[in-house]
């Protein structure tokens, strides 16, 4: 077993420092609203998330509505799932360290849950798919902030079904012990009003659990995660509901060549 999951993109995606951390997560928090917070969704506690994973300075505003939503969760466990961005192989990888690396102190790595997941669904180990995988790692800190001392696992997907990888939530999400975050960004680099076309295909999808649509035009290059949360929360009878949805160009400003970001729950 290897002792720890080191933060490969801390001070470039995300903060290195524990405290900037924190300014961030309450200059999130200030821009939600109250009105928004005393919405009847701030009343639902989800069992599974859908996140962005760009730089925080761009998704992370979209990101933090959702894990503010999951905050209130009793989940002994937070399992994270992304797709591999810089390595290829077959399958799906686990996290199987001790702990992970976050700028406010290290997490726990739930080895004998994982241990006990892998050989149901034959979840093996592929360190390049971890080493600098931002898909995930992005989320960590979210998760040390919102619910402390939970246990974490992290898998990362290469080429595989979302039927496989829906059968793994399944049995996440029949412990009621475990919440999940499926991270995906959604288009890359199209002008605005392409992106808005090509992400309101992923975003109905979402909302209505409707996988026809995500053949219509959505490009998230976590698609296999967005399909599997489908066959999912329909086999489980759960249901959806988009919190937010916004381009880089929010922040940059430029609308020439922008990525598209959207998060949602599942209850």
């Amino acid at each position: 077993m290897n002792p720890r999951r080191l933060a490969a993109v801390k001070g470039t995606f995300y903060p290195d420092n524990c405290k900037k951390l924190s300014i961030y997560f309450q200059k999130f928090t200030d821009a939600i609203g109250s009105t928004l917070q005393k919405s009847d969704i701030y009343k639902l506690t989800p069992r599974a998330i859908i996140v962005p994973h760009a730089g925080y300075i761009y998704s992370g505003f979209t990101a933090n509505v959702a894990y503010k939503l999951l905050s209130k969760t009793k989940a002994k466990r937070i399992i994270i799932i992304g797709p591999s961005h810089r390595h290829y192989f077959q399958g799906i990888s686990g996290s199987y360290y001790e702990s992970y690396e976050t700028p406010c102190g290290d997490m726990n790595i739930d080895s004998d849950y994982l241990i006990a997941l892998a050989k149901k669904h034959n979840i093996g180990f592929e360190p390049k798919a971890h080493a600098s995988e931002h898909s995930t790692e992005v989320q960590v800190p979210f998760v040390k902030h919102y619910l402390g001392d939970t246990d974490i696992i992290e898998l990362v997907y290469g080429d595989i079904s979302a039927e496989l990888v829906s059968e793994i939530i399944t049995t996440l999400l029949s412990d009621k012990e475990n919440a999940v975050v499926i991270s995906t960004d959604l288009s890359h680099f199209h002008d605005q009003t392409k992106a808005n076309q090509l992400d309101e295909h992923c975003l109905q999808a979402i909302s209505k659990l409707d996988l026809s649509e995500l053949e219509k035009g959505c490009e998230a290059c976590g698609m296999i995660g967005i399909k599997a949360m489908i066959l999912t929360a329909k086999k489980l009878n759960y249901n959806s509901h988009l919190l937010d949805y916004r381009t880089s160009a929010d922040y940059s400003g430029d609308k020439s060549r922008v990525v598209g970001y959207t998060s949602a729950m599942f209850y």
